[in-house]
């Protein structure tokens, strides 16, 4: 089936999105078994598919133009799950600010066997497509949500600094963290994610309390991603890869401590000169660097970064939108940091990070799709 799009954001790919915003439409077509009926496109993106065999999976493709018939290049592998299957392939209405990370499986973990045996084993992980902030949050966005919050109910058990309002704000609390999310959900009248019990009635907005998977509602509002929606999108589309960019580093495409000790580690001058002013944190404005793939910025190095998971143990099988163990004793930290070798800045890297009290830590936020 083909189907011309016009000049919107597609939801599934987001390494589509420039071309689609470049060109006045692409086209897509759908691949898969024979004897399945496809409905048309909607006018905001939908796309079902009846009939279709169950464990089947379909294969979207996209071209710009249909003047040569072998440029067709794969969108997003689709997995149905029933007879009945919608996809969205666009949104009319993308949220500002905020990056495309496609549907789509990946290996996860440490492809080089060269870090932490916590990061092993390898395993494959698909992930349904999400939003993601292109920045870490700077301190002039926590500070606009939080006033609002403060107004609203909300209470916050730990004060959180940044260097300068363009900066990412460091020294978050993972609770504070995530009532700040559901705060940002509201400010924007969006239904909170998080709640303090598994019905999901009372909306988490004070004191520490330890949500569990089964108190969020993961399709609404801001939240936390889970370690492998970390992971996906750090890599930004490439496979195995120390970095979101490649297997080396240099001071040119991360703020970290550089140290030849590391043969991947192109520059050896300590922390990096451009934002070493001699008054720490030595943190750089987001941005200064050339983003990933998937038009994220600082997905290695300037601030680690919070995940919604429980620290835990990788399993060797294949996974569907994990979202980590029921328990543990500290949260997921990704990313590397301004204070970090460049050892702690590659993809695979984890580590765990007590969620109460201060550390230097940021985040960002991500948002499910249609939001």
């Amino acid at each position: 089936m083909l189907m011309k799009v016009p000049k919107l954001v597609p939801l599934l790919a987001i390494a589509l999105a420039v071309s689609a915003q470049a060109q006045e439409a692409c086209f897509f077509r759908i691949v898969g078994p024979v004897g399945t009926t496809i409905s048309a496109l909607s006018s905001d993106g939908w796309v079902t598919w009846t009939n279709a065999a169950i464990n089947a999976t379909f294969t979207v493709q996209t071209a710009p133009s249909l003047a040569d018939l072998s440029n067709w290049v794969d969108y997003v592998q689709v997995p149905v799950t029933n007879s009945a299957t919608t996809v969205r392939l666009y949104d009319p209405n993308p949220p500002s600010g905020m990056a495309l990370i496609p549907a789509g499986s990946f290996t996860m973990g440490d492809t080089f066997n060269e870090g932490q045996s916590s990061e092993l084993p390898l395993h494959t992980v698909y992930v349904s497509a999400f939003y993601m902030d292109k920045y870490d949050v700077t301190l002039t966005l926590w500070q606009q949500v939080y006033n609002w919050a403060t107004n609203h109910g909300y209470s916050f058990d730990f004060p959180v600094f940044g260097k300068a309002a363009n900066h990412p704000v460091e020294m978050g609390e993972w609770y504070d963290i995530v009532k700040w999310c559901n705060a940002r959900s509201e400010k924007e009248g969006k239904t909170p994610a998080y709640y303090t019990d598994a019905g999901q009635t009372v909306v988490y907005k004070a004191g520490r309390v330890d949500v569990q998977n089964d108190w969020v509602k993961w399709n609404s509002g801001y939240r936390l991603p889970t370690e492998a929606e970390w992971e996906k999108a750090a890599r930004g589309g490439l496979s195995g890869q120390r970095f979101p960019w490649g297997n080396t580093i240099s001071e040119s495409q991360a703020n970290y401590y550089s140290t030849n000790y590391y043969t991947y580690d192109l520059s050896n001058t300590g922390y990096n000169p451009s934002f070493n002013d001699g008054v720490p944190p030595y943190t750089s404005p987001v941005g200064s660097f050339a983003p990933n793939g998937y038009g994220l910025y600082d997905m290695a190095g300037n601030e680690l970064q919070w995940c919604w998971d429980w620290s835990g143990s990788y399993s060797s099988g294949s996974q569907i939108d994990p979202r980590g163990p029921t328990r543990g004793s500290g949260r997921v930290v990704r990313g590397g940091n301004w204070n970090f070798r460049a050892f702690y800045c590659r993809a695979a890297y984890r580590v765990n990070g007590y969620p109460n009290g201060p550390n230097s830590l940021g985040f960002r936020s991500v948002l499910p799709p249609g939001q």
